[in-house]
């Protein structure tokens, strides 16, 4: 696909954390009509819905990046519903958009597919060889289908459906809530507001030795509309920065940046969650010229810097 420019972009999620930071640079590439569903007018849960969408729509492109999701609590309070809810959506966006013969779909797997104990940095090809860590499982295995489908649909209909593996994510403009949030996120807040309320310490969950790969929210709409220009292949593409932090060395590193005092105390009843999470990104480098530009360090910087805005106007 060479330019944006003529087509007509269906982007679900659009208006969330990832989706309107890709529909913003859509619209600096030009894009012809984007087209962003929200929740109260479609639900991509019904298949009733989803027709009247793609039918009203008529895209020629499906960036497909509505989830439900959180964190550790989240996932573990809400296994049911993070199953039903992304498996649904997948399915019924994936089908519709073959029966729309719409020219390109990008479809947004996770890293929580990925079995628990796969070997670091994690390729491809280990994507099928284990089972997932058990507090990401429902999700990672709903995510995990649309890739199937996705590659049942090119094989069956010739669809061109893509699948790439992300990362967490984070950056200005991300969920701090504490029911939802993700790992830096949700540090982010603790820091910021023991600070704030004069606090002598922040606690975290686990033991800080679990590793997470961070990829700042303005890389990964980067490297997905690449992929959506530059690759047409059925294999799954990882996303991410390629490195991987412990999540004592980040909290660490959050402290810093917010300017907390206070000392960082670990709750080891709570669960660490996978052991290691990191990425082999050659894939995305080699096939569409994808590398993460945003490291930790400024990411993290900005991030404060932005939550900390946030706070201030309240």
């Amino acid at each position: 696909m060479n330019s944006w420019a003529e087509k007509s972009v269906l982007v679900t999620g659009g208006a969330g954390f990832l989706g309107s930071c890709v529909c913003r640079k859509l619209a600096e590439r030009g894009v012809s009509r984007l087209i962003v569903p929200r929740r109260e007018d479609f639900d991509l849960r019904d298949p009733s819905d989803v027709q009247r969408l793609f039918e009203s729509a008529t895209p020629d492109v499906v960036i497909h990046l509505a989830a439900s999701v959180g964190g550790i609590g989240a996932n573990k309070q809400h296994p049911g519903s993070f199953f039903y809810d992304n498996l649904m959506m997948g399915a019924l966006v994936l089908e519709q958009s073959r029966l729309h013969s719409v020219s390109k779909f990008v479809g947004i797997g996770s890293v929580c597919s990925y079995p628990k104990f796969t070997p670091v940095p994690f390729n491809e090809s280990d994507l099928w060889n284990g089972y997932p860590e058990e507090t990401n499982a429902p999700y990672g295995l709903a995510k995990k289908m649309m890739l199937v489908q996705s590659q049942a649909y090119r094989e069956e209909y010739g669809l061109n459906a893509i699948h790439l593996l992300m990362v967490n994510l984070y950056g200005p403009g991300d969920n701090f809530t504490e029911e939802s949030s993700h790992v830096l996120m949700a540090l982010v807040r603790r820091f910021v507001e023991a600070k704030e309320d004069g606090a002598d310490r922040v606690v975290v969950w686990g033991d800080g030795s679990p590793t997470r790969e961070f990829l700042f929210v303005e890389d990964a709409a980067d490297g997905i509309l690449l992929a959506g220009e530059r690759y047409d292949s059925p294999e799954p593409v990882n996303l991410g920065t390629g490195k991987e932090v412990s999540i004592r060395t980040l909290a660490e590193l959050i402290k810093e940046s917010t300017g907390f005092q206070g000392e960082i105390r670990w709750d080891t009843t709570k669960p660490n969650g996978q052991p290691r999470r990191c990425l082999d990104v050659e894939r995305a480098r080699n096939t569409f010229g994808f590398s993460a530009k945003v490291d930790l360090l400024e990411g993290v910087k900005r991030t404060v810097e932005w939550y900390m805005g946030c706070m201030v106007g309240v």
